[in-house]
């Protein structure tokens, strides 16, 4: 363990450069990955290279947007392990973080990452994102909400959307297969306040997976009814 050789060939294919600072803090990260899930379920992924693909890099495609550059105020829903938050903070140490997980077990293990990788501006919040999108503290405060792979996105629309401001962005990370759910979310996507801007498709670079980028813009505010609680976003999505 130690290495991030993966990664760094694959940013090439992003066109990312990392100085040595953020190598460092990449191969820290993957250590406390490694470490603590041998306590606590954070990933399915543990080969180090798959790592490297799976979750570095999945994290770092949303910078091709060019979303993510200066101070940029940004909430990661279901964070689980700190994807995508916490490797965009890595590429960007200006960004500032929200990390959104219902598991306090998680909060734990992030505020340890935060805390050896010697971040400011990032924080980690137990709690459930319908809930949250309600409270003033959180609701329309950022410049982007982005989540990989939560909910479907008739169900994850609800749950991000209300966090964003107007004039901001709901980045919703998918896997290859996009049509139907762009379909059955496109009239919660307008009641919730947003419209889809751009549909990504992007192959992770050291793989063959394809991967989607799902662009929403914020154009109103989210009525004030939403999100819906009791679980009904995903059980009765809009």
């Amino acid at each position: 363990m130690g290495n991030v050789d993966t990664l760094l060939k694959g940013l090439r294919d992003l066109d990312i450069t990392l100085n040595q600072e953020q190598i460092s803090k990449f191969i820290k990260y993957k250590s406390l990955l490694i470490e603590w899930n041998e306590r606590i379920n954070i990933t399915a992924i543990t080969d180090e290279d798959e790592i490297d693909i799976k979750h570095f890099l999945d994290s770092l495609t949303p910078v091709t947007t060019k979303l993510f550059e200066g101070n940029v105020k940004v909430i990661d829903i279901g964070t689980g392990g700190g994807f995508p938050g916490i490797p965009l903070k890595i590429y960007n140490e200006k960004l500032n973080v929200t990390l959104l997980d219902s598991l306090n077990k998680r909060i734990v293990f992030l505020n340890e990452v935060i805390k050896s990788l010697g971040f400011n501006d990032i924080e980690a919040v137990h709690g459930r994102a319908e809930e949250l999108g309600r409270k003033v503290e959180f609701r329309e405060q950022y410049d982007i909400s982005i989540s990989r792979a939560v909910a479907t996105l008739n169900t994850l629309s609800e749950y991000c959307i209300p966090f964003v401001k107007v004039g901001g962005y709901f980045i919703s990370m998918k896997g290859p297969d996009v049509e139907e759910e762009l379909k059955d979310a496109k009239r919660g996507i307008e009641i919730l306040g947003g419209k889809v801007v751009e549909v990504k498709s992007l192959r992770l670079p050291q793989s063959d997976i394809i991967h989607t980028l799902i662009i929403v813009e914020k154009i109103k505010e989210t009525p004030t009814k939403y999100p819906r609680a009791g679980g009904k976003p995903k059980k009765n999505p809009l």
